[in-house]
């Protein structure tokens, strides 16, 4: 009994030391703010269409928007007429009362308001082209200008323009599951897109006198309807971009004779637009799988510059289940093309550019297509459409189904640096790479930039790394510190609607793709990150996922909660910040260290009546006490009657108590790296949930058979740590010349 009552007594000791802790806290109560409490308050709350699995439920359904459309582009006079028949087909269980239609080229209206809601000062510098707009040309006049809206048997039908965003009264409800069939025929002036670097328009090239046209946002589009947003009829200021529906496409584009085009969709009448040269390469250039075929060769792109053909030619096309409809159209294009197997399907991969990308866009542009459909198939789904087209266009970046727009332009006598080259990698990997978010994987776009922008991103990450294991992607963890680092007042949570965000590219892209990042080569490994992101982007392929979905299917798919991990990156500014605050050394001993004599006095217990026991130090040994842990008698017993070898039992010889400090709010893992006196290294990565119960520090002790001569956090900076001065143990002494620029700071 006795015996009972001290070990008893001597584990009620530190309960009560720590409950006497607490007693000299305020008593007052509060909520759960721990970092690891799950996003119950911050996620919309499952049903039947969008699950609480993060997964389409039974009851999912979405609108289906087809269009025909006859187009006429006007090289002469730069403007652009159309005539559309729309069928829309309500498949919700709603009843609709009127539709809403995006009306995107509004934004360049005379009377549009895009202009006025932006502040700020001069920029540093103009360009010519960007002065003269600013400040001395008259306000171009764009935006559509709406001929009529008629139902299917021709009787007008009453609308309302509200800037970039038209509601069509119908002429009674829309019932579930029936279509309604209308016309709007309209035309715009076609705007040069180069000044203001707007994602469609025109380039006028001066030495030849030719345009090249990259047109999209064009036609009156239908905005989504669904049971998250009802009608998503946010304005279209100019940044955030598209929410859309699925469809298919029959669309006719006359063009000048001379013209090459190629467009979303396939190409119906091949034998009418193009030349039996041109035919010929084309079929040469499906059967290339290793290299580039010239289909349109420069020499022939600059003989048509020559002479401006009055004639014309009308282009036909046929795209099914997209979200968009984008065309190219100039006299000036080279045109190459080779084919990709993707998984057993030839898919085409052609690029289109003027003579002024060569010779960059010819030995790189296609080539970079084709991997980056492979690379992302592997990690998504085999890409489902017949092509992916890249168009090289000056200041562009942008993306469509099918087709994009891309920078990267070589100087005048075609040569070009590694930068150059990088960035025209990098532009085409991300643009060609949004086939499959957002015009597959159909995220809403006006509200959360990031679930295109930011998936994209990362997936563009992967691909130029195993393109160039050396390539800069601007999107790793340690890229994203600066932003991290800076002021919070010019920091916005990832999840703020994009028109709202403070710092675009770092918010939307970068924040979001390095933390993906993160989760794959940190947090999750490649092998749980993989099956569950593919899981994500299967399960949403051609439908339209909401951030819980996202978020809701990596945890699904992968049996890792990571709440925690979504509420700091995602919902917050906070950042990583974690150190080694102390190292103590300890040695093992057998005698009572004076910690647990003095807690033993409190309880009536006298040193020589504490049991013998195994005790680590941080006091000198002194004369007669062990050296070793298996001097320790009761141990060297429990040794000798537990293992048959002593040497199995790999007895460690230094112990230390490790301190980790966290400044920082966000929780992460600590990737630690022990640097031993032998000069050999031991990396061990301690998870997130070591601060699930203080916040502020958690100790590690830790045993080796070797003096630990040096300790580093996160040495390859995998977790956007903004400060590493307390990242290294032990503290490197600072120069004179640090001491005296810390002084002078401080000044």
């Amino acid at each position: 009994m006795k015996k009972i009552f001290r070990t008893s007594t001597l584990i009620a000791v530190f309960f009560s030391l720590a409950l006497t802790a607490q007693e000299t806290q305020t008593k007052t109560g509060h909520t759960n703010n721990n970092k690891f409490k799950q996003l119950k308050d911050e996620f919309a709350t499952p049903n039947s269409q969008h699950t609480a699995s993060g997964a389409p439920g039974v009851n999912y359904t979405q609108q289906q928007v087809d269009y025909e459309m006859d187009i006429i582009l006007d090289d002469e006079n730069q403007k652009l007429s159309g005539d559309e028949s729309i069928v829309y087909y309500n498949n919700s269980k709603d009843e609709l009362q009127y539709l809403w239609v995006q009306l995107d080229q509004n934004k360049r209206a005379k009377d549009s308001k895009s202009p006025l809601i932006e502040g700020g000062g001069p920029e540093v510098l103009y360009t010519p082209e960007k002065f003269a707009a600013d400040f001395i040309d008259k306000p171009f006049d764009g935006g559509f200008n709406i001929v009529h809206v008629k139902d299917a048997k021709g009787n007008d039908l009453s609308y309302m323009i509200n800037q970039t965003m038209m509601r069509i009264e119908l002429p009674k409800p829309l019932a579930s599951g029936k279509k309604f069939n209308f016309q709007i025929k309209w035309w715009y002036n076609i705007n040069d897109h180069v000044p203001h670097r707007d994602r469609s328009g025109y380039e006028h090239f001066k030495a030849d006198g030719n345009n090249l046209y990259v047109i999209a946002q064009f036609y009156p589009r239908l905005a989504v309807y669904n049971n998250v947003e009802g009608w998503q009829n946010m304005q279209f200021w100019g940044r955030s971009e598209f929410a859309l529906e699925f469809g298919d496409f029959k669309v006719n584009i006359t063009t000048p004779k001379d013209h090459i085009l190629n467009a979303t969709g396939v190409l119906t009448n091949p034998k009418k637009v193009l030349t039996p040269t041109q035919l010929e390469r084309l079929e040469k250039a499906k059967n290339s799988f290793d290299k580039p075929v010239i289909i349109v060769s420069q020499e022939e792109a600059i003989e048509a510059e020559k002479n401006k053909s009055k004639e014309t030619k009308t282009w036909s096309f046929d795209a099914k289940n997209v979200r968009d409809f984008a065309f190219a159209s100039s006299r000036k294009f080279i045109w190459d093309g080779m084919a990709v197997d993707i998984n057993g399907k030839t898919v085409m991969a052609y690029s289109l550019y003027p003579k002024e990308g060569n010779p960059l866009w010819e030995e790189y542009s296609t080539k970079v297509v084709a991997h980056t459909l492979k690379e992302y198939s592997s990690y998504t789904f085999d890409y489902p459409y017949h092509k992916a087209i890249s168009v090289h266009s000056k200041n562009q970046g942008m993306e469509y189904p099918q087709i994009c727009w891309n920078y990267g332009r070589p100087r005048p006598d075609g040569s070009y640096d590694d930068r150059t080259r990088d960035a025209m990698i990098g532009v085409i990997t991300h643009e060609v790479g949004h086939n499959f978010f957002p015009m597959i994987v159909n995220s809403d776009e006006r509200q959360w930039t990031w679930m295109d922008e930011g998936l994209n991103s990362f997936v563009e990450t992967l691909t130029e790394l195993t393109f160039d294991p050396n390539f800069d992607t601007g999107n790793l963890p340690k890229d994203i510190i600066p932003y991290m680092d800076g002021d919070q007042s010019n920091i916005a949570p990832i999840m703020t609607q994009g028109d709202n965000t403070h710092q675009f590219g770092p918010n939307a892209y970068t924040k979001p793709a390095a933390g993906l990042y993160m989760l794959r080569e940190t947090i999750m490994g490649h092998e749980l990150f993989d099956y569950a992101f593919k899981t994500y982007a299967q399960r949403w392929m051609f439908k339209h996922p909401t951030p819980e979905d996202f978020f809701r299917t990596m945890e699904d798919a992968s049996a890792f909660d990571l709440d925690w991990f979504w509420r700091g990156w995602f919902y917050t500014t906070d950042f990583t910040d974690i150190g080694i605050k102390s190292v103590n050394q300890y040695r093992v001993t057998n005698k009572p260290t004076q910690d647990v004599i003095e807690l033993a006095k409190k309880y009536g217990i006298t040193a020589e009546q504490i049991r013998p026991s195994i005790y680590l130090s941080t006091d000198p040994e002194t004369e007669g006490e062990p050296q070793t842990a298996l001097d320790i008698k009761i141990l060297k017993n429990y040794i000798d009657a537990n293992y048959q070898n002593t040497a199995d039992a790999e007895i460690p010889g230094y112990f230390y108590e490790i301190t980790f400090e966290k400044p920082g709010g966000l929780v992460m893992p600590i990737i630690v790296e022990y640097t031993y006196e032998d000069n050999t290294t031991k990396s061990i990565t301690y998870p997130a949930q070591i601060w699930r119960k203080n916040d502020k520090q958690v100790n590690k002790v830790v045993a080796s058979n070797k003096a630990i001569k040096s300790i580093v956090i996160d040495p390859k900076q995998e977790t956007a740590d903004v400060d590493i001065s307390n990242n290294v143990w032990p503290r490197e002494e600072k120069s004179e010349f640090d001491k005296k620029k810390e002084e002078l700071t401080n000044e």
